[in-house]
C-alpha cells in the first residue's frame, strides 16, 4: 500500500492546478473578447459555451468531492484497506468492499461478453446485408429496447428468465460442464450469470446503434475495392468494415460497459444480493449499485452510511478509470490505423 497523501497537500495541489487553469482560461477569454473584429453576438455565444463547459467540469468535481466528504468516516475508521476486505456485516458494523467490487466487475464483463457478438451481428446485418426496409425495422426494434425501463427488465428476469435458467439451462451446464469452477454449485436461477444476461440485453442497443453508425461512416469505395480484388462478402466485412472500425467499435463497447457498471434496479432484482466472492457464476452475488439501493434507506449507523458513500465513490472512480483507459486505447488505435485503407 502506498502512503496516503495528506489532505493539505491534496488541497494545495488542487488549488495550484485550479489557479493555473483559471489563468489560462482568463487569458483565452481576454484574447477573444478584446478582438475588435469579433461581433458582439459571437462574444456572447463564446462565453455561453465556455460557461457550459466549465459547469460540466465543476459538476463532475462536486460529485466526487461530495462522495469523498461523505465517506471520510469510513476511510478514517478502516483506511483504504476496506477495499480489500471480504466481510460485509452491517449488524456488527464490519464492512469490506471487495465482494461488491468483484460482483460489479464480473457481472458487467459477463454482460459485455454476451452482448458484443449479438450487437456486432445486428450492426453488420442491418448495415451490410439486410434490405433497406428490413434494416430500418430491425434497427428500430433494437433501439426500442433502450427505452424499456430497467425495472421492467428486472420483472421479466424474475418471472421468465430465472425459472428458465433454474429449470433447464443451469442444470444442463452443471451436468456437462460441472468440472469447471464457474459452472459448479446448485442452480439457484438468480446470480451473476442471470444478471450478465440481463445486462447484455440492456447494453445491446447502445453497442449495436453506435457500431452501425461507425460502419456507415466507412466509404463504400473500400467495400468495392475488396470485392474487386476477389474477396467474399465475409472477407469484405472483416477487412474493409470491421478492421477500419476498430476504434469506433471499441468505443461503443466501453459505453456499453459504462452502462453495465452503473445499472442498479434490474441487477438488484436478479443477482441474489449476497456479498460473497464465489467462483461459480450461478451463485448469488452483489454489486456496488445494488448494495447502495438495498441498504441506504435502512442504514442507521453513521459508519454504515459512510461506507455506502464510499462504495459510491469507488463506483465513481471505477467508471472514470474505465472511460479514461478506453479513451487512451481508442486514441492509440485511431493513430495506428489511420491511413490503413
Amino acid at each position: 500500500m502506498s502512503p496516503s497523501v495528506p489532505i493539505g497537500d491534496v488541497r494545495s495541489l488542487s488549488s495550484g492546478t485550479l489557479i493555473n487553469s483559471t489563468k489560462k482560461a482568463t487569458k483565452l477569454i481576454r484574447n477573444f473578447t478584446l478582438k475588435r473584429d469579433v461581433h458582439l453576438a459571437d462574444k456572447i455565444f463564446f462565453l455561453g459555451l465556455l460557461f457550459t463547459s466549465f459547469l460540466t467540469v465543476i459538476l463532475l468535481a462536486s460529485i466526487g468531492l461530495f462522495l469523498y466528504l461523505a465517506s471520510e468516516k469510513a476511510i478514517a475508521a478502516s483506511g483504504w484497506q476496506i477495499i480489500f476486505r471480504s466481510l460485509w456485516d452491517p449488524v456488527r458494523d464490519v464492512y469490506g468492499v471487495l465482494p461488491v467490487l468483484y460482483g460489479t466487475l464480473v457481472s458487467s464483463l459477463l454482460g459485455v461478453i454476451f452482448a458484443v457478438p449479438l450487437s456486432l451481428g445486428i450492426a453488420l446485418f442491418t448495415n451490410e446485408l439486410a434490405p433497406k426496409k428490413l434494416a430500418t425495422i430491425v434497427g428500430f426494434l433494437v433501439e426500442l429496447l433502450a427505452a424499456i425501463p430497467s425495472v421492467v427488465y428486472g420483472l421479466w428476469g424474475i418471472f421468465v428468465l430465472v425459472p428458465l435458467l433454474r429449470g433447464s439451462i443451469q442444470p444442463f451446464l452443471i451436468e456437462n460442464l460441472g468440472f469447471l469452477p464457474i459452472f459448479t454449485g446448485p442452480a439457484y436461477g438468480v446470480g451473476m450469470f442471470t444478471s450478465g444476461l440481463i445486462l447484455a440485453l440492456m447494453i445491446t442497443p447502445t453497442i449495436s446503434s453506435i457500431s452501425r453508425e461507425v460502419f456507415r461512416a466507412i466509404p463504400h469505395s473500400q467495400r468495392e475495392a475488396a470485392l474487386a480484388l476477389g474477396a467474399t462478402r465475409w472477407e469484405m466485412m472483416r477487412l474493409s468494415v470491421l478492421k477500419s472500425a476498430k476504434a469506433g467499435v471499441f468505443g461503443a463497447i466501453i459505453l456499453g460497459l459504462g452502462r453495465a457498471l452503473g445499472e442498479t434496479m434490474a441487477v438488484t432484482m436478479v443477482i441474489g444480493n449476497r456479498a460473497e466472492i464465489v467462483a461459480s457464476l450461478f451463485a448469488p452475488a452483489q454489486t456496488m449499485a445494488s448494495v447502495i439501493a438495498n441498504e441506504y434507506t435502512e442504514a442507521t449507523s453513521e459508519i454504515h452510511l459512510s461506507t455506502l458513500a464510499f462504495v459510491g465513490l469507488l463506483l465513481f472512480m471505477v467508471t472514470f478509470l474505465v472511460n479514461s483507459i478506453a479513451h487512451l486505447i481508442i486514441s492509440k488505435i485511431t493513430k495506428k490505423h489511420t491511413g490503413t485503407f
